[in-house]
Formats: structure tokens, C-alpha cells, sequence
């Protein structure tokens, strides 16, 4: 029978642990745990736990990346709102200039250098929506034009100059409106109004997921009509979702007990992940793509102020090699 170092022309290299980042089609035994193993790709994505937040908040505004994100604002309890900016490397938090308009369950959108903040609630002796607009140029914010329709619990998508915003409470509303950089537009409502649901893609080519009290119902927006698009595996409501209208990332929220679960979409269905958010929580933030995804604060067992980055399937990992 042939044998492996004859087909390879290698011996088998013997370690005590694991190589840390192992090559596809690497093979070596582990004498600790008497095991052959080698290198493979994962099945499905999963979350890995990074450096949490400086300052814990949940309903906050958030925009850029997996390794330039922008998280601002928001709300933590019992100390109410939150003004805080804080920007992130791909590997730790750091405090940048608050917003002007201190608030929370307000839409973010944009980049780390380049991010936009519109609406949300405002508390001043008592909750109130807003119609604020704010821009940040990657050190501070600059105030803008209002939004037509004041209100809170809306999402946002697209960038400082190509933003949308769409859905919120304060009263529920479908209202949906663009923004240039400089002026916002009323555009085609959403078929359904609701709040606190999250939102996918760009100015001309959005996803709305989920939200409400909670619903399970997806649209599409083309830059101009939206339509009815796959539902949600998990109804849910204030989740969070990263990428695109045809690869988005759906996860987190309250449906009605707080989840971790983890849903992607490939422009028709959603699929369910087995791997959710090692922190179940709702209220958070998300940044990134269906692949290298970013999930930030929220509020599970109270506020809290976790990271945890998406690493989609096909990435690198370790297997163990069995007699078939």
C-alpha cells in the first residue's frame, strides 16, 4: 500500500499545537491531542469576539467596515443618551469628536472618514424626534440641511453624498427620502412603515429587513420603486445588517426574546447561519460586508459594549483527519 511520504515526499511534521495559520491542504499530526489533522475552509461564517467599545450603548448611528467603522451617539441605561464617537482599526476603539445634536435610535451612514448622521430622538426635559442632519469628515461634525420628516427608530444606507433614509417611529412611518450631500428629497415610501429594522446596500439599491413589532418582511429599493423581497428566517426587531442587496448579512435583535441568530441573503432567500453572535443583543450596530462583517454595542443582559467581527465561510481553518 502506497504510503503518504512516498506520494508527498515529506514526513508529516509532528507539533505540540495547532499551527495558528494553517494552509489549505497543510497536514501535520498533533502529538498533544494524538491527532492527524490539516489544513481546510470553514463550512460557515462565524464570529470571533475583538477589543470592545470604549463607551457601551445600544440605538446608536454607525456606518464604514470591518476595519473602519464609525459607531456615534446612542443610549445606555440608566444614563440616557450617549454623545460619543468612536472610530475602529480593525482592532481596537478610539474616541473621536460627539455629534452636535446628542441623540439615539437615529440613522447613520457613509464611512469612517466621510460618515453621515439624520434624525433620531432628542431628549430635553422630554423625547422628542429630530430632523438633524450631520456630517463628519473623520474628525469632527458639521451640521446640514434637515430631513423632511422628523423622526426616530429610521435607518440609513449609502454614503454622505448618495445617503437614504427610510421607515421610523414617532408616528410609524414608511417615509423614505435621498440625500445629495447638501438637500434631502421625499422619494417613494416603503410598502410597509415601521421602525427599528435594519438596512443593506447603497442609495440605488437598499435592502429593508425585518424591524417593526417584529416582522419577518423584507423589501427592495431600486433608486426608485421598492418590492417585496425574501422574509426573514426570524422575525425580528432592532437587528443589525452589513452588505449588499443581492449578499447581505442579517443579525442580532429582539424577536421577541434578545438572539444572536445569523441570517444571509442572496438576493431571493435567506439562509440561516448555525454560528450566531457569541452576545445575543439588540439595539446594535453593524458595518461591513456578507464576508468581513463588524457587530458593535447593543444591550442583552443590559448595555453593553462588544465587538465581534464576521468571518464568512471559505476562510481558513483547521480539521481533524479520521479513517473513513
Amino acid at each position: 500500500m502506497a504510503e503518504y511520504i512516498n506520494i508527498k515526499g515529506q514526513n508529516i511534521e509532528v507539533v505540540a499545537s495547532d499551527p495558528a495559520n494553517p494552509t489549505l491542504g497543510q497536514i501535520w499530526y498533533n502529538s498533544t491531542s494524538n491527532t492527524l489533522k490539516g489544513g481546510g475552509v470553514s463550512a460557515f461564517g462565524s464570529w470571533a469576539s475583538s477589543n470592545n467599545m470604549n463607551t457601551g450603548r445600544y440605538l446608536l448611528g454607525y456606518g464604514g467596515t470591518q476595519t473602519a467603522a464609525l459607531a456615534f451617539t446612542g443610549y445606555d441605561s440608566p444614563s440616557g443618551i450617549v454623545n460619543v464617537t468612536e472610530e475602529y482599526d480593525g482592532n481596537s476603539w478610539t474616541n473621536s469628536n460627539p455629534v452636535n445634536t446628542a441623540r439615539y435610535q437615529l440613522a447613520g451612514a457613509g464611512t469612517q472618514t466621510a460618515g453621515l448622521a439624520a434624525a433620531g430622538r432628542t431628549y430635553s426635559g422630554t423625547f422628542s424626534p429630530s430632523a438633524a442632519t450631520e456630517e463628519y469628515d473623520g474628525n469632527s461634525w458639521t451640521n446640514g440641511n434637515n430631513v423632511n420628516t422628523a423622526r426616530f427608530g429610521l435607518r440609513g444606507a449609502g454614503t454622505q453624498t448618495a445617503g437614504l433614509i427610510a421607515g421610523g417611529d414617532g408616528p410609524t412611518t414608511p417615509a423614505v427620502e435621498e440625500y445629495d450631500g447638501t438637500t434631502w428629497t421625499t422619494v417613494n415610501s416603503m410598502s410597509t412603515g415601521r421602525g427599528e429594522f435594519a438596512v443593506a446596500g447603497i442609495q440605488t439599491a437598499a435592502l429593508a429587513i425585518s424591524g417593526g413589532s417584529p416582522t419577518a418582511l423584507v423589501e427592495e429599493y431600486d433608486g426608485t420603486n421598492w418590492t417585496a423581497g425574501g422574509s426573514l428566517n426570524t422575525a425580528r426587531t432592532s437587528l443589525a445588517a452589513a452588505g449588499t442587496q443581492t449578499a447581505a448579512l442579517a443579525f442580532g435583535g429582539s424577536a421577541p426574546t434578545t438572539t444572536g441568530a445569523t441570517e444571509l441573503y442572496d438576493g431571493t432567500s435567506w439562509a440561516n447561519n448555525p454560528n450566531s453572535l457569541n452576545t445575543a443583543t439588540y439595539g446594535l450596530g453593524g458595518a461591513g460586508t456578507q464576508t468581513a462583517g463588524l457587530a458593535f454595542g447593543g444591550n442583552g443582559t443590559g448595555t453593553i459594549a462588544a465587538t465581534e467581527e464576521w468571518t464568512g465561510a471559505g476562510a481558513p481553518t483547521t480539521v481533524t483527519i479520521t479513517a473513513s
